[in-house]
């Protein structure tokens, strides 16, 4: 007997459910950007993850990731209500027309140390300003843990929205940044920390 596969959706016709049935933990979308395709996912508590250069390789090794994480219960669902404002927030922050997110978040993919830098950070250290690696873990109680602070940075689960961007090296090197150098060196331009790039 074949399978049969069951989709629902809601009153505004957008599937909620995965193809087994169950319901959608987890909505994703790729949006176009001037730093590269992103991928933006949700869950019902608030935007999950945010990751950079999401052609169809990174894509798919992120959502496959998801997956694990949630149990399957992943769907591309670009129209969806629960991606809508986090689009929009991002498209108007990436024009320069927003300075501060004003999202819920998940926090799910990340906990213990690395959730308490990434919440000071988020909280802490506003649109145009930068923060040193060392600086920041002094603000959660943890001077000298500034490789610490780095590792924290580098496993950001939603960065842009959590500015990892703005976590510089002490020396005035711009440090670290998963995006890869020139992203992080365009989102401190668009802030006004760096001068925009000539060419």
């Amino acid at each position: 007997m074949a399978r049969r596969t069951v989709v629902r959706v809601n009153s505004e016709g957008h599937n909620t459910q995965t193809a087994s049935g169950g319901p959608a933990a987890v909505e994703w979308a790729v949006v176009d950007s001037d730093i590269g395709p992103l991928l933006l996912a949700a869950t019902q508590d608030g935007l999950v993850n945010v990751v950079f250069h999401a052609h169809p390789r990174v894509r798919d090794k992120a959502v496959a990731g998801l997956a694990a994480r949630f149990d399957g219960a992943v769907v591309h669902a670009p129209d969806s209500p629960r991606l809508a404002e986090p689009i929009r927030q991002m498209r108007a922050y990436l024009a320069g027309q927003l300075r501060a997110f004003t999202l819920a978040l998940d926090w799910s993919l990340t906990d213990g140390f690395n959730r308490q830098v990434l919440r000071e950070l988020n909280d802490g250290v506003p649109y145009g300003a930068v923060v040193g690696y060392g600086d920041l873990a002094a603000r959660v109680g943890q001077p000298g843990a500034a490789q610490a602070v780095g590792a924290a940075m580098g496993s950001n689960p939603l960065p842009v929205v959590v500015p990892c961007h703005r976590v510089v090296e002490r020396d005035g090197g711009i440090g670290g940044f998963g995006g890869g150098l020139e992203t992080k060196r365009k989102l401190l331009a668009l802030e006004g920390v760096l001068p925009e790039p000539l060419f």
